[in-house]
């Protein structure tokens, strides 16, 4: 009985949400820098002494590579900001609360996509 009038999680139940949060969120960070500091570094793969053609063919693995570094760092600057702002829903107590349909979003969801806004319900909605 107690679940169907459940409109929020408990404190308890938001600091184990938070501690897995901030735990997400510091390896987030530090995929984050070691992202950030591989594409800052110049390519150390030491081509110096090869040929023009296949230093031109390196080139463009090179630039390939980059841009693959530059997506990966898009979007994990993006988990980290949906990680914060989770962490936030948590200080303002709203924090597993469905923005579509008000209701609680299941726990296990919670658990697997800690910075979800949807549940599973209205996320198929959407599809």
């Amino acid at each position: 009985m107690e679940k169907a009038t459940k409109t929020r999680y408990s404190d308890s139940e938001l600091q184990e949400f938070k501690e897995l949060i901030q735990g997400k969120l510091r390896m987030a960070r530090e995929e984050f820098l070691s992202l950030t500091s591989s594409l800052s570094s110049p390519n150390s793969n030491g081509t110096e002494d090869t040929s023009g053609t296949y230093k031109t063919l390196e080139d463009g693995s090179a630039t390939l590579e980059k841009e693959q570094l530059n997506q990966l760092a898009a979007r994990q600057k993006k988990f980290i900001e949906n990680l914060e702002a989770a962490l936030v829903r948590i200080e303002n107590k709203t924090y597993g609360i469905c923005r579509e349909t008000g209701k609680l979003i299941q726990k296990e969801r919670l658990r697997a996509v800690p910075h979800a806004t949807l549940s599973m319900e209205a996320k198929l909605k959407q599809s």
